[in-house]
């Protein structure tokens, strides 16, 4: 199913499906059976152009909306949602940098994201989940830097990320800061329940900061304003998210047409049967409805439109399909969908998983129902 966004080059969508066609999804089954970060795929994506699309020229990226961001996880997740993960924790460092972080601090990291920069986003600590209004993590002033100390948990891309933005509370609030990776007393390991059956892109990592100091610019935006932005730039990757989702639900379509077009059963092909088709005519218009609604929240984050609503409503739409996609592409497979050989088991894995990552239906639902009632008095 060969798609474009009318607010996406089509040059640019030529090269990067050119490029995922070569360089990535002939290496995702086994990226997804080791449980592997592809450093040098990723990496291949940034030093291209490809992957810092939507980031300022003045730092090196190519300066265009989010369209072209979506289009990007769309096609990378086509291939494998899991060198997608890493794009996304990519994108979420970078957004938070470059929408609150300091000139000094822009200008010291935004550059190496176009050389392939690796980072993660830590927020989620053992006793907090995903309410992080209050923090175990902690962060004190002292003289001309900021000293952490605490520990984050189930940290994606953490396994080989060089920069990460780690949320700690300060005497005024919860803040975000800039951290090294290779920062002395920055720890990192493979805790409990580290890996997950989907989007594996490498163990989940726990990081421990014992004491580690950082520059005062480090501290990205306001301090004490670090939930907000944090609930900001999620609200930006959501959208991307469901970019890749709409990847997984278009390439389980794409493999299940390839499978029912060549099978032959009582002696025509599979796809002639009028339940089959009827099975694809109703998957064809649930995707193309999908893409509108992505490319529209997508729209959104170039105007600063709503972003949270339609961020919201992108992923919780493409999501739910890419499972609903995936599970429908096994069945029509048959046997040869439930084969540890073929890729609809990954499909399916990935779908899920990224119902609950990134923002859980039920968290987008909430997210949606406070829109709904923000007049309320």
């Amino acid at each position: 199913m060969t798609l474009w966004s009318p607010l996406v080059a089509e040059d640019y969508t030529n090269a990067l499906r050119d490029h995922v066609r070569q360089h990535i999804t002939p290496h995702a089954f086994v990226i997804d059976r080791d449980d592997i970060y592809p450093v040098d795929i990723v990496k291949e994506l940034a030093r291209s152009g490809l992957s810092t699309i939507t980031l300022p020229e003045k730092y090196g990226g190519g300066g265009k909306g989010f369209s072209y961001g979506v289009t990007l996880l769309e096609e990378v997740g086509y291939g494998s949602a899991s060198a997608a993960i890493c794009l996304i924790t990519i994108f979420q460092a970078s957004t938070i940098m470059n929408l609150f972080g300091q000139a000094s601090l822009k200008d010291r990291y935004l550059p190496l994201f176009r050389q392939g920069l690796l980072s993660s986003y830590a927020l989620t600590e053992a006793n907090h989940g995903s309410d992080i209004r209050s923090l175990d993590t902690k962060a004190v002033r002292d003289g001309d830097d900021w000293v952490l100390t605490g520990e984050k948990q189930f940290v994606t891309g953490g396994v080989a990320a060089e920069l990460f933005v780690i949320l700690a509370e300060t005497d005024v609030g919860v803040s975000a800061f800039a951290v090294p990776g290779d920062a002395a007393g920055l720890h990192r390991y493979i805790g409990e329940r580290s890996a997950t059956f989907g989007l594996r892109n490498g163990p989940h990592v726990n990081v421990r900061l014992d004491g580690v100091r950082v520059p005062a610019d480090h501290l990205i935006g306001v301090e004490g304003k670090g939930v907000r932005q944090a609930v900001t730039t999620l609200n930006y990757s959501r959208t991307l998210a469901a970019g890749v989702s709409l990847g997984i639900a278009r390439a389980a379509f794409d493999g299940a047409l390839k499978h029912a077009k060549e099978r032959v059963a009582f002696d025509s092909k599979i796809v002639e049967f009028q339940g089959i088709q009827w099975y694809f005519a109703e998957m064809l218009t649930r995707i193309d409805a999908a893409r509108l609604l992505v490319y529209r929240a997508a729209d959104a984050l170039t105007t600063g439109e709503e972003i949270a609503r339609y961020g919201s409503e992108a992923k919780l739409m493409a999501s739910t399909l890419a499972t609903e996609v995936a599970s429908r592409a096994v069945g029509i497979c048959g046997v040869y969908g439930v084969t540890a050989e073929s890729p609809f088991g990954r499909y399916l894995r990935d779908a899920k998983a990224y119902e609950v990552g990134g923002g859980s239906v039920e968290i987008l639902k909430n997210t949606i129902g406070k829109h709904l009632t923000r007049d309320l008095v």
